[in-house]
C-alpha cells in the first residue's frame, strides 16, 4: 500500500500577499478530500473539506455568494 502526501499549492489569485490558504487537490480522487492550511504556517494544522463541500464553497465564491453588499 502507498501512501499518498499531499501536494500543495496556492492560488494564482494570491500575488504573494502571505495572506493565504493553500489546498492539495491531489487527495481527491484517490480519498474524496481536500486538505486545506495556511500558506504562512505549514507545520500548522489541516483542515481535511470533504470534496463535494469543497467543491460547492468554490461555486458559492465564484457566483459571488459571499460578496460584500
Amino acid at each position: 500500500m502507498t501512501t499518498e502526501s499531499p501536494r500543495w499549492f496556492t492560488s494564482s489569485y494570491s500575488n504573494n500577499g502571505g495572506d493565504c490558504v493553500e489546498v492539495a487537490a491531489n487527495l481527491v480522487a484517490s480519498r474524496g478530500i481536500v486538505p486545506v492550511r495556511d500558506s504562512k504556517s505549514v507545520d500548522g494544522p489541516v483542515l481535511t473539506v470533504p470534496a463535494a463541500a469543497f467543491s460547492a464553497f468554490v461555486s458559492a465564491v465564484r457566483a459571488g455568494t459571499f460578496d460584500a453588499v
